[in-house]
């Protein structure tokens, strides 16, 4: 799908990002930019890899930046603050970061004359608080200012609009995923899955925030990496933007949880506590319009991909 490329991966350290490194390493020249604050890719089969170039350096540097981007046809920008409760603690980095660290993005891959695709990672969360069957061209909607829980989507809405305006006004080719739920092996930092996986395998009880009936649609990684490297090989994509889920098997947080405890074979406890802030009560992804131009299609069942997770975390190794 994407062979004989030059290929800068911000945030390639993450959870995405690794996965991301791992599928296109072989057969590509990868070079991951991340400041390493969330290390997945150190327990990938890659980690050690010698022909994997690493550079360690802010996004926020934009000098940086540049140089890490130089010499690269194809950027996959991962690079992001995310998780609602660094959110919730930091949200004025997290605007810097998935703001103007996009911008810095954006404006090295503009002043290059080799570039064949900047594909841009936003969110599911910039459809706000009832996101069911939403399509691309549904509005954004997000919450009011001054509620944390929606400055990662600003931020990344922001984004959306600055990879939409350096297409329009530069012509570089820009494509723009929109995440939805994903998980899988190796994930770090905050989702529910891994939360749930890993306080059932310790046998704590797992917390559901709220009553536990917001519904998901969940989407397992390396589906996620195939629709990423999709809108990269796809030349109709370039200026567009893409919901990548799997929308089959929508659930409730409840019956996540209690798949989960089957799933491990423990009896830990399901409890409920309040929630910490606005909560969304449905996120399900219409991706009719990545199956028509990108040829995307999810593959990986979710008990299948929840499946695998558990092994991973009950074997790392």
């Amino acid at each position: 799908m994407l062979e004989g490329h030059r290929i800068l991966i911000t945030g390639g350290a993450g959870f995405i990002g690794s996965h991301l490194a791992e599928r296109l390493i072989g057969t590509n020249e990868i070079t991951i930019y991340d400041n390493y604050h969330r290390d997945a890719l150190s327990a990938s089969r890659i980690g050690n890899d010698p022909s994997l170039t690493r550079i360690e350096g802010d996004i926020l540097d934009g000098e940086a930046v540049r140089r890490a981007l130089k010499g690269n046809d194809i950027v996959f920008h991962c690079a992001a603050i995310a998780g609602i409760d660094t959110v919730g603690r930091r949200p004025v980095t997290t605007l810097k970061v998935n703001v103007l660290g996009s911008l810095n993005v954006l404006e090295a891959a503009a002043d290059q004359n080799e570039i064949h695709r900047v594909v841009c990672f936003s969110t599911s969360e910039v459809f706000g608080r009832d996101a069911s069957g939403v399509t691309e061209e549904d509005d954004a909607r997000i919450g009011p200012p001054g509620e944390p829980r929606w400055t990662y989507a600003a931020g990344k809405l922001a984004e959306e609009q600055f990879a939409a305006a350096f297409f329009i006004e530069y012509g570089l080719p820009t494509t723009v995923v929109r995440p939805f739920n994903v998980y899988g092996p190796r994930q770090v930092g905050e989702g529910a899955i891994r939360n749930f996986i890993l306080d059932a395998l310790s046998g704590r009880p797992l917390v559901v925030r709220g009553d536990g009936s917001a519904v998901r649609a969940w989407t397992y990684i390396e589906d996620m990496v195939s629709g990423a490297c999709l809108a990269a090989a796809t030349p109709e994509a370039s200026g567009d933007y893409f919901n990548i889920g799997d929308p089959r098997q929508p659930i409730t947080v409840n019956e996540l949880a209690e798949q989960i405890v089957r799933l491990v074979g423990t009896d830990a406890e399901i409890i409920h506590k309040p929630a910490a802030g606005p909560d969304v009560n449905s996120r399900i992804p219409d991706i009719e319009k990545a199956r028509r131009v990108l040829g995307f299609e999810p593959r990986v069942d979710l008990q299948d991909g929840i499946e695998a997770t558990i092994s991973h975390f009950r074997d790392p190794s």
